[in-house]
């Protein structure tokens, strides 16, 4: 059981490490575009990792509520 609560915090850092991934790529791509990068890359990084937050914490509701089926 030790093993399986490792695995569902490690499931939360990697869905905060691809939020990170997109909104640093959204806030490039928007910054390229409107020739202010120093304002978009920020943006899109608070924006991934909030994004990445919200979908860790959903993985680990449903993992939990798969847990408590069983």
């Amino acid at each position: 059981m030790k093993n399986e609560k490792k695995d569902d915090s490690k499931s939360g850092g990697s869905a905060m490490a691809l939020g990170m991934c997109l909104g640093l790529a959204v806030g490039a791509a928007v910054g390229s575009a409107t020739h202010d990068i120093g304002l978009w890359l920020p943006i899109g990084l608070c924006v991934g990792m909030s994004l990445g937050l919200a979908l860790g914490q959903n993985r680990k509701t449903e993992s939990e509520e798969k847990d408590d089926e069983e």
